[in-house]
């Protein structure tokens, strides 16, 4: 897999499956399609109105608000990051909003957190702040393999764990 983006001209993805067996390589560029030029009628569908009526919105920070919820999440990421199969994973990304400000206090929150990406043994992930313009450039390379049944049983222990599915009711409550 290579990957950059917004520069797409290099970009690969092959999808090798059944041990070799199948070999497809993966199309990266979006194929433009002509804009439809029928106007769209403004009242709002009857799925959407239904939508409206239902109360409040869900919450996520009431989940995140609990402990056992935030434990069982950064879990669920570890499991996962150690059920891939990892060679040569390099990541790059460089984000910036275009406002100094604002990209100082979104570094605030990503700057631990890509500290603790770059001591990855097996991968080389970094991010960098741009803060001068607004950017959102990522490049990256590598192999991943993935075998289903680790995927599955990981998310079937998501599924079965009672921290949740209350932080998932507690965010239906909204508070």
């Amino acid at each position: 897999m290579r990957f950059a983006w917004p520069e797409t001209g290099g970009n690969e993805l092959r999808l090798n499956w059944v041990f070799g067996l199948v070999k497809l390589r993966l199309p990266t560029s979006v194929s433009e399609t002509p804009a439809d030029t029928a106007e769209v009628d403004a009242r709002p569908t009857r799925r959407a109105t239904k939508r409206l009526r239902r109360g409040p919105k869900p919450n996520p920070f009431a989940a995140l608000r609990q402990r056992p919820f935030r434990q069982r999440v950064l879990r669920l990421v570890r499991d996962l990051w150690h059920a891939i199969d990892r060679q040569n994973l390099r990541l790059d990304l460089r984000i910036g909003t275009g406002n100094p400000a604002e990209t100082g206090q979104l570094w605030a929150v990503l700057g631990p957190v890509s500290g603790m990406l770059q001591n990855l043994e097996d991968a080389r992930i970094r991010v960098t702040p741009e803060f001068v313009d607004a950017a959102f450039d990522v490049d990256g390379s590598g192999r991943i393999r993935l075998i289903p049944m680790r995927i599955l049983a990981i998310a079937a222990g998501l599924m079965l764990s009672p921290p949740i599915w209350r932080g998932l009711r507690a965010m239906r409550a909204g508070g």
